[in-house]
């Protein structure tokens, strides 16, 4: 029994060592990506809005590459999708709400 403990010990130890530079590395994006905006941020914010806007109204779009229309429309199926997977979490079911 002393052995089980003692090799799973060590095991633990050395998965440790092998995922700490992973977290490290993991940690310093968190702190960056994961922060709420700042009152600071907020007239970039409604620069970027106003950009897209503009965009929209004089058909900037249509001057995209294909990689940067692709781009765009994989971070937009990402929004949708977290919007819907919140919902599923919110309402704890896939379908319907539960009256």
């Amino acid at each position: 029994m002393a052995g089980v403990a003692t090799k799973g010990s060590s095991l633990i130890n050395r998965l440790l060592v092998q995922a700490r530079p992973q977290l490290d590395v993991f940690l310093k994006y968190a702190k960056v990506e994961l922060t709420p905006p700042t009152p600071a941020d907020i007239p970039a914010i409604r620069q970027s809005i106003g950009n897209i806007i503009k965009g929209a109204k004089t058909g900037s779009y249509k001057n995209l590459s294909v990689k940067e229309a692709w781009l765009n429309t994989l971070v937009t199926a990402e929004v949708i999708f977290w919007f819907y997977i919140g919902e599923c979490i919110g309402k704890r079911h896939i379908v319907g709400y539960k009256v």
